[in-house]
């Protein structure tokens, strides 16, 4: 996976040196900023803007690697792992006591520290140390350059050292990180969900834990070392993207103390001419009505884009076209909204996406998997069991239209006691179930905090032990709303007599099949390829009311039973 170069020179003229990057004038300090951070870390985006305020304040000479450790760090079922093997020693050694925290060049500073002889500090101290380093003289020079391969994803580092005076120690070490930028993932502060945009990330030591040994730290020395590392699909599941990576190096005295640094972006290659590939195809949840895909496009290739042609159907049926304009530069990134699409909405459906050909047709495609929402009555109970932060909960029920048909909360803090709420909705729709939390955390309490929506029938149409984050929704129709669809002649094919005490027939001259099941999604009858001549006989089953899907071929209708 790595392998080193290395060339040692100490002693020589200058005329002897071969650098060919690193500068061999004496320079000041680069700022190297380490901040850890998490996705549950309410102050945490607060740190990011200082950090970026370093950044913009001092170009090219400070760099800022996040380093995501500790408990706000830790994912919840089904959110990205940010996390490293590095990142827990390297905070081990600050002192740090609380999140952000970080650390300027893994120095101590006077009277900033979260502790005594600690080198972390509280957010507000960053840009006094940064301050403070950037006008100190430093003994060693750092620069780098990188390229990646696109097709083997070979990321080549090649770095160069000079000291233009001694180390007070004769062994340092030479670090080098490969972040990650432009992730979207959960935060709880900073008022984006699950869209936060996640910088810096440390993804990778092609180092080591502590970096490699730097012997030779006298006056004069040069140190040229190139290292070859190939990149993952993936860390921790979550897509390395090409385009998205930068390096920061840098050299310490040990484990600690930071001396200097310097980045590199990288450059790529074996690209084409014109290569635009599909990234990503955002999930959809639970529908029942049109929906508006969404899907992220990056241009792999070398030639700047203006325009974008994109077919889609759902579940393989007709084809839309749309064309996407705008100007999308090499290696960029940006999402598309598509118009909204009509289908026929089966228990299990299929969005499929195609671009426009082009010099790589292997990346054009795209498809996500969704579901039929569930179906229930316009007869509800919602349930909410507060934590003690009641004023962060609010709710709403919105129509397809848009429209909030219902809503609550914010609820009172520190009481606890179980809300129930009866809700009656209009005619038979297709409805948005709503739940918002105004500090980003949910239902925290593990002894409360949950939510159900439940019909008439005690079919549970929305259930959460309360770890939502900001918000979380849940669509669902009612009545008769999924059996209604225009686009296909399903409407005069029937079950009857309805209400019936067991013996129903169906009216269809074709043949069809027959699932039918109770409010708790169980299959309790099938019937494969029947038409009018044959009846159904559900005198065993038990009276209630049960949902049956008649479906033929590709097309399908939902019909509410009810058995007497």
């Amino acid at each position: 996976m790595k392998k080193i170069t290395l060339m040692l020179i100490a002693g020589f003229s200058l005329s002897s040196v071969a650098q060919t990057i690193v500068p061999t004038t004496p320079q000041n300090k680069k700022i190297i900023l380490e901040e850890f951070t998490g996705i549950h870390c309410v102050y945490c985006p607060s740190g990011h803007t200082i950090a970026n305020s370093i950044l913009s304040a001092n170009p090219g000479n400070a760099f800022v690697i996040n380093v995501h450790v500790g408990g706000y760090a830790t994912p919840s079922a089904g959110e990205p792992d940010f996390r490293t093997s590095f990142g827990t020693s390297i905070a081990g050694q600050t002192g740090l006591t609380g999140y952000p925290s970080g650390t300027v060049n893994r120095t101590v500073f006077s009277g900033l520290g979260m502790a005594t002889g600690a080198t972390a500090m509280g957010r507000g101290n960053w840009t006094t140390a940064a301050n403070q380093t950037k006008v100190l003289s430093s003994y060693v020079n750092v620069a780098a350059t990188a390229t990646i391969d696109v097709n083997t994803r070979l990321l080549t580092v090649h770095v160069e050292t000079y000291y233009t005076a001694g180390s007070p120690i004769a062994t340092n070490k030479l670090n080098v990180a490969l972040l990650q930028n432009n992730t979207t993932g959960p935060q709880t502060g900073g008022n984006a969900g699950n869209e936060y945009n996640h910088q810096h990330r440390l993804v990778h030591l092609l180092t080591g834990q502590w970096g490699d040994d730097i012997t030779t730290t006298t006056t004069g020395s040069f140190v040229d070392r190139t290292y070859t590392y190939t990149i993952p699909a993936a860390y921790n599941s979550i897509p390395a993207v090409m385009g998205d990576f930068e390096i920061v190096a840098f050299v310490a005295e040990g484990n600690q103390k930071i001396i200097s640094g310097n980045g590199a972006t990288p450059t790529y290659t074996g690209r084409l001419s014109n290569d635009v590939k599909v990234f990503s195809v955002n999930s959809i949840s639970d529908q029942c009505t049109a929906i508006s895909p969404k899907l992220a496009v990056q241009n792999f290739g070398l030639s700047t884009i203006t325009s974008l042609p994109i077919s889609y159907n759902v579940n393989g049926g007709t084809n839309q076209l749309y064309t996407w304009t705008g100007s999308l530069a090499s290696l960029g990134r940006t999402t598309i909204t598509l118009p909204a699409i009509s289908y026929p909405v089966l228990t299990n459906n299929t969005l499929n996406i195609s671009l426009a050909t082009d010099d790589n047709t292997a990346n054009n495609t795209g498809t996500v998997n969704f579901n039929k929402s569930p179906e229930g009555t316009n007869s509800l109970t919602l349930a909410i069991q507060p934590d003690d932060y009641g004023s962060e909960i609010t709710w709403n029920i919105k129509d397809s239209a848009g429209t909030t048909i219902t809503s609550g909360g914010p609820y009172t803090d520190g009481d606890t006691t179980l809300i129930s709420l009866p809700i009656t909705l209009p005619a038979d729709n297709c409805y948005t179930f709503n739940i918002i939390d105004g500090y980003g955390d949910g239902l925290t309490d593990p002894t409360n905090g949950y939510a159900t929506l439940t019909d008439s029938n005690s079919l549970v149409i929305f259930n959460t032990n309360g770890n939502y984050g900001t918000g979380t929704s849940q669509n669902f129709a009612t009545g008769a709303f999924l059996g209604t669809n225009d686009d296909f002649e399903m409407n005069s094919i029937s079950l009857y007599p309805n209400p019936t005490t067991g013996i129903v027939k169906i009216s269809s001259k074709t043949d069809v099949d027959v699932t039918i099941t109770d409010v708790t999604g169980k299959v309790v009858y099938t019937a494969k390829q029947i038409n009018d001549e044959n009846a159904i006989n559900l005198s065993a089953l038990q009276s209630g009311i049960y949902l049956a899907r008649i479906i033929d071929g590709s097309k399908e209708k939902v019909q509410k039973l009810i058995l007497n």
